[in-house]
């Protein structure tokens, strides 16, 4: 007796977006007529209703008085932060160059932070001259921004980003926990916080970002509860009330096949119980989420167009002019060692069944350019639009564009 064969599992369904006429609809505009409006493929393309629906599903969600952040890294194209910014209560920037987008954009100064771990002495500079908070994470930056005070007089907000001593499990990428570049060890904290009240520099609270990309709940909300006891136990080094308190974020999107979207209702409760307790021990704190993937990455779709179809040794190739250069992580990152496929679909045959299993791939010379791996789509030949679904989030800036000197795409939101 033989075991029956497994089914392999899938893709969560990607009903974001509906379809009409067998073609893929963004922001309301079907995929064929939308590439014609761009004039070229490949593109990206983001829909601002989706991000307004997002926000206001999340907020729905949570506790009233807990404040959503954008961390912009995920996606800094002008457009669409302008577009955040109207939405969410702050903006997380990683350079100076983003902070420009930010503040182009019409978000309020005050609610802008700064993180990273190689803050140069004229982005502190800049950071400072913009009245943005600070997010400090080495007592390098201490110094430096202590000598911009006093050549200045000019106020600096500071937060302090905590390397906690636990880590987020099951995230995609750890941000905290263990040796980490980002933000300083938890133990050191109550030194730099000395230092900090030293200086003068003007002490708002902490950036506690243990993960990202976590599908699973229970993990998200033990990361929560131990950052904000954390917090708790430092603030009482603190040379100032504590009245910012960002706990990260680390909310995923479901990618490949057997992710599921990410339920957020033990996370509400347990949020609703951290504010609960804040105004207790930590009065006066706003409590900030910070989210980047979250918030865009289900919103876009990158498009590309199939030039060639050919068939090796009995197997399909669908040959696009977009891959690897624009789109990264859908390829593998540069060769996984476990390589899964993106939910894709052929963006111009919705109402076709997924009749042949194929590969598909991009025009660069190297193997490691695979969009879709051996995966069942609909017939399609040259001319036909392939979709990259959730793919709002490091996409763009993400990808290596100028590799071997392909055309570079254009972004668009509709």
């Amino acid at each position: 007796m033989t075991d029956a064969p497994r089914e392999k599992p899938s893709h969560a369904a990607m009903d974001q977006f509906r379809s009409e006429g067998g073609e893929l609809l963004i922001g309301g505009i079907p995929l064929t007529r939308l590439a014609a409006r761009i004039g070229q493929t490949p593109f990206y393309a983001y829909d601002r209703k989706l991000l307004t629906q997002r926000v206001a599903e999340l907020r729905a969600s949570l506790p009233a008085g807990i404040k959503i952040h954008y961390a912009m890294k995920a996606n800094p194209m002008p457009a669409l932060v302008g577009h955040m910014a109207t939405l969410v209560d702050g903006i997380d920037v990683a350079s100076a160059n983003e902070l420009k987008v930010a503040l182009d954009s019409g978000a309020d100064p005050h609610e802008i932070s700064f993180a990273g771990p190689g803050k140069r002495h004229e982005e502190l500079r800049q950071a400072v001259a913009a009245g943005i908070l600070i997010n400090v994470e080495s007592f390098r930056e201490v110094t430096e921004l202590a000598a911009i005070r006093q050549a200045t007089g000019w106020s600096v907000r500071v937060a302090v980003r905590v390397n906690p001593d636990f880590e987020l499990k099951s995230s995609g990428m750890k941000m905290g926990g263990g040796p980490k570049q980002f933000g300083v060890d938890a133990e050191q904290v109550p030194a730099l916080l000395a230092e900090i009240g030293t200086a003068g520099l003007l002490f708002e609270g902490f950036h506690l970002f243990a993960g990202s990309q976590n599908l699973r709940p229970e993990a998200i909300v033990e990361a929560q509860r131990k950052c904000f006891d954390l917090a708790v136990a430092l603030a009482a080094h603190a040379p100032a009330p504590v009245r910012f308190l960002n706990l990260g974020g680390g909310f995923g999107i479901p990618y490949f096949p057997g992710e599921r979207r990410l339920d957020l209702s033990s996370i509400a409760t347990n949020l609703a119980s951290i504010s609960a307790e804040a105004t207790q021990k930590l009065p006066g704190a706003e409590i900030v989420i910070e989210l980047g993937r979250y918030l865009v990455g289900e919103a876009g779709v990158y498009v590309c167009k199939i030039v060639d179809r050919k068939i090796s040794r009995a197997h399909t190739f669908l040959v696009a002019d977009g891959g690897l250069h624009h789109h990264l992580s859908a390829s593998g990152n540069f060769g996984q060692v476990i390589r899964k496929n993106y939910p894709v679909a052929i963006g111009d045959r919705m109402d076709s069944p997924a009749s042949d299993t194929v590969s598909v791939v991009g025009p660069l010379c190297t193997p490691l350019d695979l969009i879709a791996d051996r995966m069942p789509l609909a017939d399609a030949k040259p001319g036909n639009l392939v979709v990259v679904f959730q793919s709002g989030a490091y996409g763009a800036t993400a990808s290596p564009r100028g590799f071997l000197s392909q055309p570079d795409l254009v972004e668009v939101l509709v």
